[in-house]
């Protein structure tokens, strides 16, 4: 039988919906539109670097980021997302959450600005600036999955946290739709002021000087959103689980959420000391006990984010064939460097108002109905029938007059991916794990995500080059070709689905029930699989 639960965390659990929610997600959410805003605007602007600073006198086509130099603009976030993702997920457990959050939205406010001043005397000093900042603006991106996720589902009652969580999530659609707005917005501007005819006229002419301003406007504007939350993050109560579990005031966590929650608690120190001097409650993350308890859980929510981030950052791979095909972005030579930004931010705000945001919001409306077990399941299957149903007909899809059911085919994936597992990897891992350790398990579970969308944006970008190296893109030696990279993708959205079996379902339940930190010292704790399957663990005897 379990432990009573402290009158504090009752009271949040059992709480209903109120406004301090909405608060918490429109907090905590602002931190992930500033996310995605800054991770995905760089694909915005790449084409426009190319022809600013690799401009070559003569050539049929506008100038390009090298290989290497753009796969080092676009992929440094993600290594210093990943970074973060480790270190803030490991300092929010050792020094709470509310803490570490200022940390690192300031951080995420001093790079976006830095990214847009970026200077160097030659163009490769440029790049070299401009990736450094943007290493260290992916270093405080990491740190705000883990303390969002966790913050949201502390402060969250039963009923409706995974709601809530995914909400937090679901602003990263907003900001990839907000993103492609403004450069819209930044792009008719200077198109309207700086007239400018197509490269094929004019090569040089094509690229007009004020062009510069451009990139480095849409990068600096990221810190805005970021700023104006800053001083609500600060104002935030630490959540009481951490107070109460980790840091082991009572009074505290009891004074923090009578004031949120406007009633009376007792703050019941007596209650805490006993519950968190248990051996059950005191196990660290690389002890026999956390394998034995959570080791299997681990491996579900770090393997599934990591098979859905391959998938998911691999659509860079034939985004450009599809908005070429349907005639959404025109071949380079026929536009000028700003039209080409105006086109390319056109076509991403399309496929994130029609595929990207609903998915996120349909995991919103239902998660808390159908679980997190079978949302996920669901997306990884239907992501896997739609790569297949795109990879084995590929053929007949390149053929003229069907360009627009492949269209079709791939919104749905990216769909299923977000009304799928894109959320419930993020909301999984900040429900199962002890408080102490919540946060640093979310860290590592969103760094093998990140490790993954590595996998997906840039192995992928050179697997999915054509078999025949005189078809390869220019730098790029010759791979697989799509059709297969398509056919490896589905695999992997299989696999996705099998280690999904590994992760229990949450739905319900409290946060203390999902990580045994209730139960009484020696018990059997019965952890509920999504299949139905009990999993009996004796929690460790004195």
């Amino acid at each position: 039988m379990a432990r009573e639960q402290l009158q504090v965390l009752n009271a949040l659990d059992a709480a209903k919906t109120q406004w301090y929610h909405f608060t918490a997600i429109v907090i905590a959410g602002m931190g992930f539109f500033t996310d995605a805003y800054d991770l995905f605007c760089i694909s915005l602007v790449t084409k426009l670097l190319g022809r600013i600073y690799y401009h070559v006198d003569g050539a049929a086509k506008p100038g390009t980021l090298p290989p290497n130099i753009s796969a080092a603009v676009n992929g440094v976030a993600f290594c210093g997302t990943l970074s973060g993702q480790l270190f803030f997920g490991w300092l929010g457990d050792k020094l709470g959450r509310k803490k570490v959050y200022g940390m690192t939205l300031m951080l995420m406010v001093i790079c976006s600005i830095a990214s847009g001043l970026s200077f160097g005397k030659t163009p490769n000093g440029v790049m070299a600036t401009l990736c450094f900042f943007r290493f260290w603006l992916g270093f405080g991106i990491g740190g705000d999955y883990p303390l969002s996720a966790t913050i949201m589902s502390e402060y969250a009652n039963k009923k409706t946290r995974g709601a809530f969580i995914a909400a937090v999530f679901a602003m990263q659609g907003f900001g990839i739709l907000a993103g492609g707005i403004f450069a819209l917005i930044v792009a008719t501007s200077f198109m309207a002021k700086f007239d400018a005819p197509p490269y094929a006229v004019d090569p040089l002419g094509s690229t007009v000087p004020q062009a510069d301003y451009v990139w480095r406007i849409i990068l600096m504007v990221g810190a805005l959103p970021a700023a104006l939350t800053y001083y609500w993050r600060l104002k935030m109560p630490e959540t009481a689980r951490y107070t109460a579990l980790v840091a082991k005031n009572a009074k505290q966590a009891a004074s923090d959420m009578s004031k949120v929650l406007q009633v009376d608690l007792e703050a019941e120190p007596a209650k805490v000391e006993q519950l968190t001097q248990e051996p059950a409650n005191t196990f660290g993350l690389f002890s026999q006990q956390f394998l034995r308890r959570h080791g299997v859980h681990l491996l579900g929510t770090t393997s599934t984010w990591f098979l859905l981030d391959i998938a998911f950052y691999s659509q860079n791979l034939f985004q450009k064939d599809i908005f070429s095909a349907i005639g959404w972005i025109p071949k380079a030579n026929t536009m000028n460097a700003i039209e080409e930004v105006y086109r390319i931010a056109r076509a991403q705000t399309l496929i994130a108002l029609c595929s990207t945001v609903p998915g996120y919001w349909f995991t919103v409306a239902l998660i808390d109905k159908v679980g997190r077990f079978a949302i996920q399941l669901m997306g990884f299957f239907f992501m896997t029938v739609f790569m297949f149903a795109l990879a084995i007909p590929y053929d007949h899809w390149t053929h003229p007059g069907n360009h627009i059911g492949f269209v079709v085919l791939y919104s749905f994936t990216f769909f299923f991916a977000n009304f799928g597992p894109n959320a419930t990897t993020f909301v999984v891992p900040a429900e199962i794990f002890p408080a102490r350790l919540r946060s640093t398990c979310h860290g590592i579970s969103a760094a093998c995500g990140k490790l993954g969308a590595m996998v997906g944006a840039f192995g992928f970008l050179y697997l999915a080059q054509n078999q025949d190296k005189a078809k390869a893109d220019a730098g790029y030696p010759a791979g697989i070709g799509v059709k297969n990279s398509l056919i490896v993708l589905g695999f992997v959205n299989l696999l996705g689905m099998l280690f999904t079996f590994l992760v229990p379902e949450s739905k319900g339940k409290s946060l203390e029930e999902m990580s045994g930190e209730n139960e009484r010292d020696g018990e059997e704790v019965a952890v509920e699989a999504p299949t139905g399957v009990y999993h009996h663990r004796t929690v460790p005897a004195v």
